[in-house]
C-alpha cells in the first residue's frame, strides 16, 4: 500500500492565500485606526487650544467683558492672525497660530470668539478633518463663564 504523507501543493497554495486575506484585513484595519486615532488627537487638541483662549480671557477679564476679545462671527470665523500690539491681539494671534500649528496651516482652520458683558463666552474651532475620512470641516464649542 503507497500512502502519501505530508501536505500537497495545492494545500499549500490554498493556506497560503488565507493566511494573505487575513493579513490584508489587518493591515487595513491598522490603517483605519491610525486615521482614526490622528482624528481624536486633533479633536483633543481643539478643546484643549479653546480652554487656552477662555484662560487667556480670564487672566485679561474685564477687557474680555467689554467685548475686546471678540473674533469673528459663527458665519465668518476668522482664519489668520490679528495684527496689534496690545495684550488682546497678541492672546489672539497666539491663538490663532497654535490652531494653525495644531490642527493644520490651510484656510479652513479658523477660530470664533464671542463674549457678553456678563462673561458668558462661546470660542469655536473648525478644521479640515477629510484625512481621518470624516467630514471635511469639524468643528468644536466650548462655552464658559469667565
Amino acid at each position: 500500500m503507497n500512502r502519501q504523507t505530508g501536505f500537497t501543493l495545492i494545500e499549500v497554495l490554498v493556506a497560503l492565500i488565507v493566511l494573505s486575506v487575513g493579513l490584508l484585513g489587518v493591515a487595513a484595519l491598522q490603517a483605519n485606526a491610525l486615521k482614526t486615532n490622528h482624528s481624536a488627537l486633533q479633536r483633543s487638541q481643539a478643546v484643549m487650544l479653546a480652554y487656552f483662549m477662555l484662560d487667556a480671557m480670564r487672566a485679561n477679564r474685564q477687557a474680555a467683558l467689554n467685548g475686546d476679545y471678540d473674533l469673528g462671527s459663527t458665519a465668518n470665523p476668522v482664519c489668520t492672525s490679528p495684527s496689534g500690539s496690545t495684550l488682546v491681539t497678541h492672546d489672539q494671534a497666539a491663538w490663532i497660530n497654535a490652531l494653525k500649528q495644531n490642527l493644520g496651516n490651510v484656510s479652513t482652520t479658523c477660530g470664533m470668539i464671542d463674549c457678553d458683558n456678563t462673561g458668558d463666552c462661546t470660542v469655536q474651532i473648525q478644521w479640515d478633518d477629510s484625512r481621518a475620512g470624516g467630514l471635511s470641516t469639524q468643528m468644536i464649542e466650548v462655552r464658559s463663564r469667565l
